[in-house]
């Protein structure tokens, strides 16, 4: 399945990125809406995957600057990957992990070093195969176990 990614741009881009987070997020893994929308959506970057024919199949977050060395706890250089949604058409066909090399290309075009994100325990493999390292205990998030992973960055290297 050929899809484009881009960087989602005005308020039509950002129905099309919420619309793909409550389906997968709200909808099918039962998340809170209070604790799905969060402010740091306005100030991060999101990316938008859309189909041949113009629907969104999938999204990703990159949280940068300030707001990520707040979540870091001011590790320098490192910018945060979250809300990676693909809708269930289209998952299997790469897209997931086209998205991360996305979010990983835009982070190195802003000086990132390193990606940290908040990983469901059920999806460490796929981050794993994408050259992430789990680090630190299981904890709950939105009542779903997550971990903390990190990927170092290099430019030209993916």
């Amino acid at each position: 399945m050929a899809a484009t990614i881009r960087v989602a741009r005005g308020e039509a881009d950002l129905a099309l990125v919420h619309g793909v987070r409550r389906d997968v997020f709200i909808v099918e893994q039962g998340i809170a809406e209070e604790e799905e929308w969060d402010d740091l959506d306005p100030t991060s970057e999101h990316l938008l995957a859309l189909g041949p024919d113009g629907r969104p199949l999938g999204t990703a977050r990159l949280i940068f600057g300030e707001q990520a060395l707040k979540i870091t706890g001011g590790i320098e250089g490192r910018v945060l990957l979250g809300r990676l949604a693909v809708l269930r058409t289209a998952r299997g066909t790469g897209l997931g992990a086209d998205l991360v090399r996305a979010v990983e290309a835009a982070g190195l075009a802003r000086g990132a070093r390193e990606v940290e994100l908040h990983a469901q325990v059920q999806a460490l493999g796929f981050y794993e195969r994408l050259g992430y390292a789990a680090e630190g205990p299981v904890y709950d998030d939105a009542g779903i176990p997550h971990r903390t992973m990190t990927r170092v960055l290099r430019a030209g290297v993916s």
